[in-house]
């Protein structure tokens, strides 16, 4: 056998243990993308409204002459391998609260998911954003799910907001007490900061501020990501003119802002952008129930 035949026999040998390579580089890719993300159904339930509100309530310098329709909603992320996840879980509809802001249609957040075929013991986990009575008085609704929250957030809201110089609006003293006792029974989980994932393809983020640290969530399912905002957008003029709620709304003006301009750089389309409190989302997507529609 030639010198040359030799070479070009192993320059292709050579040539084909760099393709081999690049295969088990590519095939271990996509194992780790396949184990990091997963494939998810996402809905927005409405449970509640308040009706039309004027702008100006909800966005700071915003029309006086226009309004919205103030709702109030949970969203589940639906996964193929039995997860059902929570953001948020709503509130009772008697408390005083609920009666004294004048919310009206209002049904229970666990009678609603039996629409979709899930009762509220399915429920695994509740990603819980803030801790407004709005939004987190019925987690006692779900007796088996692990809930995610901010510790920053926790801290404060079991802590310094009851101080003399602390901020308890929209915090209820029953619900401090709630969420002592599912952290003494391990069924809460203190989130520690911003760009954390909580499951795969599912990451939380800080920033805006609503509260002392509150969090959104990032849902990475397929081609799509869709960020639940929560209140962190309370509607969509929000998001669309880049303005922060009045003071009442937010610890940090500038940082609600910031939040708003990161989520636009998240979300696969700025549709996937969903916000706390707007009506209008039950008009962009599909409805699958009464008062639930599928947003992927």
């Amino acid at each position: 056998m030639s010198q040359l035949t030799i070479l070009r026999l192993r320059n292709l040998l050579a040539m084909w243990k760099s393709i081999l390579v690049l295969v088990v580089i590519l095939d271990f890719a996509n194992c780790l993308h396949a184990q990091n993300s997963r494939s998810y159904k996402i809905y927005a339930l409405e449970f509640a409204e308040k009706g039309e509100m004027p702008i100006s309530f909800l966005v700071l310098n915003g029309p006086e002459k226009d309004s919205v329709n103030l709702i109030f909603m949970t969203w589940l992320i639906k996964s193929d391998e039995g997860k059902n996840i929570l953001v948020d879980a709503g509130f009772l509809g008697e408390v005083d609260e609920a009666k004294d802001f004048g919310v009206r249609n209002y049904i229970r957040p666990d009678s609603l998911l039996t629409e979709l075929g899930i009762n509220a013991k399915d429920i695994t986990d509740i990603i819980l954003t803030h801790p407004h009575w709005d939004h987190m008085d019925a987690i006692s609704l779900f007796p088996n799910a692990q809930v995610y929250m901010q510790k920053q957030d926790y801290n404060y809201f079991v802590g310094d907001a009851w101080q003399k110089d602390g901020n308890h609006g929209g915090f209820n003293a029953r619900d401090v007490s709630y969420l002592v006792n599912l952290n003494l029974l391990g069924r809460l989980t203190l989130v520690d900061g911003d760009d954390k994932e909580l499951f795969p393809g599912i990451k939380v983020y800080t920033g805006s501020r609503h509260t002392f640290n509150s969090q959104y969530v990032l849902v990475q399912t397929g081609a799509d990501k869709i960020v639940i905002a929560s209140d962190n957008i309370w509607i969509n003029y929000n998001l669309n003119h880049l303005q922060p709620p009045p003071p009442y709304g937010t610890w940090d003006a500038d940082g609600y802002v910031k939040a708003m301009q990161r989520m636009k750089t998240m979300a696969s389309d700025v549709k996937y952008i969903l916000p706390g409190h707007d009506g209008n989302v039950f008009k962009a997507f599909p409805k699958v129930a009464e008062r639930i529609v599928r947003i992927n």
